[in-house]
């Protein structure tokens, strides 16, 4: 099997802005792997709160010893893998999975047992600004589910000015923004506008603080489910926060790939807990690669490519908030 690393850099549709910063684009990789004429596509999204940049990550993943000559050893061959950056990992754990789909002629939702539908509908992720530029884009996207990020400064009025407009479902994601006693603050009033869910409200770290401000909420009688992002990795961390928390964001580039986010849902239904599956910016190689394990998860945050003005890849489709899995064999799609 041959691996090649190639720079993909993003075009944002419009600036995106979150507490960890703004940007207007992302640079992440593409991964190909070759083997027997065929091509398995894998992508890296560069996260620099975990440390990632495209140089990073296409220094790791060239510095890469041979994968051998088995597509079929997926365990044996990732297992192979250096330490390093989950997200170089689920590069190629995604171009091999591709190419596993594509040597047996199947999509990937099929060798993992799924069917393809009904999914959830997946959220679109309004970014911060000031409340009237955010209402107005949640009004012009005309989702049904939006995802609005928060950070410390006023975000109820954010919220309001929203659901002025909207009666969308309501996710917020603060980024880990809030300290413990700002989030026992907002979240009281915050849950008076319907929210779904309230995403990493503290920063990722100790489980205590997480613990404390659940069981906080539910002694004043608020019960709106709080999810762990930055927290939650994999399904170790997981583990480490049953009973803290409602549930969990499971991401590839946080996993390193499929083969480990499904063991990450797994041990969060063992555990009894909700799960959302969600992305970084990626193009449709990353975010088709979830949505073939789209189906055993109970929310979808999947609007990568819908943020995106040069998606270079086909295949997936949306209908609105409506994702489709693609059919064709491996992720099931092709370069534009």
């Amino acid at each position: 099997m041959k691996l090649s690393v190639h720079p993909m850099t993003l075009n944002l549709r419009t600036t995106f802005r979150v507490s960890h910063g703004a940007s207007n684009q992302r640079h992440n990789v593409l991964v190909k792997i070759e083997h027997d004429g065929l091509t398995g596509y894998g992508e890296a999204a560069a996260v620099p709160y975990y440390g990632d940049t495209q140089e990073s990550l296409s220094a790791y993943l060239n510095a890469l010893p041979p994968l051998g000559d088995d597509p079929f050893a997926l365990e044996a061959v990732l297992n192979s893998l250096p330490n390093g950056s989950h997200a170089a990992q689920a590069a190629v754990d995604i171009a091999l999975h591709d190419l596993w789909g594509k040597l047996l002629g199947q999509p990937l939702y099929r060798l993992f047992g799924l069917t393809p539908a009904p999914l959830p509908p997946t959220s679109f992720t309004i970014g911060i600004d000031a409340p009237e530029v955010m209402a107005a884009r949640v009004k012009e996207s005309n989702y049904p589910v939006i995802k609005v990020k928060l950070d410390a400064d006023d975000p109820e009025a954010a919220v309001a000015a929203i659901r002025r407009v909207s009666d969308a479902k309501l996710r917020v994601d603060a980024n880990a923004a809030w300290t413990p006693e700002q989030a026992l603050d907002l979240i009281p009033r915050l849950a008076q506008y319907d929210l779904e869910l309230i995403e990493q409200p503290l920063a990722r770290g100790a489980v205590g603080p997480f613990a404390w401000l659940r069981d906080e909420l539910r002694s004043r009688g608020v019960t709106t489910p709080i999810f762990a992002d930055e927290s939650v990795k994999t399904s170790r961390d997981v583990a480490a926060h049953a009973g803290a928390i409602d549930g969990v964001v499971v991401k590839l580039m946080k996993t390193g790939g499929l083969r480990e986010a499904l063991r990450t849902i797994h041990t969060a239904r063992a555990h009894g807990m909700k799960i959302m599956l969600s992305c970084m910016v990626e193009s449709s190689v990353g975010v088709s690669a979830a949505a073939h394990i789209a189906p055993l998860c109970d929310h979808l945050d999947l609007d990568g490519p819908l943020l995106i003005a040069n998606d270079a890849f086909s295949g997936l489709r949306y209908d609105g908030a409506v994702m489709f899995i693609p059919e064709g064999s491996g992720l099931g799609i092709s370069p534009c």
